[in-house]
């Protein structure tokens, strides 16, 4: 490990890219730290960490993934969810209209660029319905805790309404979720890994100092009397911890190979003998992007419904809220729903059946052409059917476990499925990027003893 960092830093390309990422990650986590104009943070996160269990998770779960920002309302507290919202709208709208499948495949790099102006106006207009709620939100709680919400905002009306305050949290939320989605393209553009996933990465990784210390604190280490968090139940959760990062890699890593064989061909002159090779088909193509469209698009109704409140709208969020039988039944579904469709929009059968038959090769036992793309299209869904299976089952049962363990909100959350395998699937991209530069240079990389072996 120490030799290949050394490698690492002994390509100044390379170098250069992760300097740069760290730098961009490090700039994003300023804007947790500076609260909305008028706003009270440290008083609104002492209210919304009163509850342990409920709705509140609902909220602990958003916290995670802006790295505390949502909890203490700062310019960042919308995070990247209403950007990840705009791109699950925008991949839906391609699968089903037929110009813009029409538009991408004639003009690949047009129908980018168009794509990506769509999803940032889309970006724009949910995170300024967002903001608004939110912004209503705080006035709710400043009605029954005063001091959220400096008097000189609330007291200022207009149309009796105090329409500067939601202007300066629309705008400064807005704005926020804006600067982070531009940053995320900078570092996919000019660094290394996907910046949208890393930052909600570096979020994830920023609450971890406090979990730990509300873990400690439930030990009850200095008292002779039992904690809330017992020592059998601290194992069961690293045991967790272990099965997760494991059964994430081998998800995320597993794949099944399609034998191939090669027929004779003639170069110039030559007669070159045909040879075998295979397609490898990951059993989890999507990797972590179903986990992460799941999360955002059960947190925004869930998130909304709560924040507006209302008897009626909060059952509703009650329904949806993490832990409850409905939220874990609709993310099991998504979760697979989501596995299917990026797949589906990823993979192309008839791209690799047509490449094949181009350059001779062929499935043993298969005809050449539409054969192939469909027997490529029957593998893919079963393959895809146990990953998505197995990807959901990783991410709700530290959930189930901690529920039956009445184990702490921000403990579960932390280190139930969800934050975690977003964590290592990201780490795995991101290195899987790292590999192919240290390969492009003849260096080998981190699966250095594994590769040595299968030589």
């Amino acid at each position: 490990m120490i030799r290949t960092l050394a490698k690492i830093w002994s390509i100044p390309e390379l170098k250069q890219k992760i300097v740069f990422t760290l730098l961009i990650l490090a700039v994003c986590r300023i804007g947790a730290y500076i609260p909305v104009p008028g706003v009270n943070g440290d008083l609104a996160v002492s209210l919304l960490k009163q509850a342990a269990g409920g709705i509140q998770n609902l909220f602990q779960l958003m916290d995670i993934f802006s790295g505390g920002a949502f909890a203490q309302m700062t310019v960042t507290a919308l995070g990247v969810m209403p950007y990840i919202s705009a791109s699950i709208i925008m991949q839906i709208l391609v699968a089903v209209i037929p110009s813009l499948q029409r538009d991408i495949r004639e003009s690949p790099d047009q129908g980018r660029r168009k794509m990506s102006k769509w999803t940032r106006m889309a970006t724009l207009f949910l995170s300024l319905i967002h903001s608004f709620v939110y912004a209503r939100f705080m006035l709710g709680l400043n009605e029954s805790n005063p001091g959220i919400v400096l008097s000189s905002l609330t007291d200022n009306l207009w149309f009796g309404s105090p329409i500067l305050f939601y202007m300066i949290v629309m705008v400064t939320m807005t704005t926020g979720t804006l600067f982070l989605m531009w940053m995320g393209e900078q570092i996919s553009e000019k660094g290394i890994g996907n910046g949208v996933s890393l930052i909600i990465t570096i979020g994830i990784l920023s609450s971890l100092p406090s979990t730990i210390g509300t873990m400690i604190q439930q030990l009850n280490l200095d008292s002779q009397q039992a904690g809330s968090l017992s020592i059998t139940t601290l194992l069961i959760l690293l045991a967790l911890f272990v099965f997760i990062i494991v059964g994430t890699i081998l998800v995320i890593q597993g794949q099944r190979k399609i034998a191939l064989q090669h027929a004779r061909r003639v170069v110039g002159r030559h007669e070159v003998q045909g040879g075998s090779s295979h397609i490898p088909l990951k059993l989890n193509y999507a990797g972590v992007i179903p986990v992460i469209f799941a999360s955002s698009f059960l947190m925004f109704p869930a998130m909304i419904a709560q924040l507006l409140g209302g008897s009626n709208v909060s059952r509703f969020a009650t329904w949806l809220s993490p832990g409850s039988f409905v939220y874990m039944t609709l993310y099991v579904l998504l979760i697979m729903a989501f596995t299917y469709f990026w797949t589906s929009t990823q993979f192309r059968p008839d791209q690799i059946a047509s490449d094949m038959k181009k350059n001779g090769a062929f499935i043993p036992g298969v005809r050449q052409g539409k054969p192939t793309q469909e027997f490529l299209e029957s593998t893919m869904g079963k393959i895809t059917f146990a990953g998505a299976v197995f990807l959901a089952m990783i991410a709700i049962l530290p959930s189930i476990i901690g529920k039956f363990l009445h184990i702490d909100a921000r403990i579960s959350q932390f280190f139930g499925g969800t934050s975690l395998l977003i964590l290592v699937g990201v780490v795995l991209d991101t290195m899987k990027q790292v590999e192919s530069h240290l390969l492009m240079k003849r260096y080998d990389g981190f699966l250095t003893k594994s590769r040595s072996r299968s030589r």
